[in-house]
């Protein structure tokens, strides 16, 4: 568990990374991660990293119950287009 905090008041708790999407050749990484931003529930957060996980992108967070919809969608997606191929 790494707790961090930014200098202009953004507090955030990576709970969790549960992986690596891809890394730039600047070391930027584009990760899925489990964030607790300030004092807020932990939500599913996608977005790059500096490789100090200091400084961040713009990303996209979702709450846990909406994560199991896009799962879904996402799954049914993958299967159609297994069939297609």
């Amino acid at each position: 568990m790494t707790a961090l905090e930014r200098s202009d008041e953004m507090k955030y708790e990576i709970i969790e990374n549960l992986g690596v999407i891809s890394t730039n050749k600047n070391g930027w990484s584009r990760e899925v991660n489990i964030v607790a931003w300030g004092d807020n529930p932990p939500k599913l957060d996608i977005r790059e990293w500096s490789p100090d996980h200091v400084k961040m992108s713009k990303g996209m967070t979702l709450p846990l119950d909406e994560v199991e919809n896009l799962c879904m969608i996402l799954h049914n997606y993958m299967r159609g287009k297994e069939v297609k191929e």
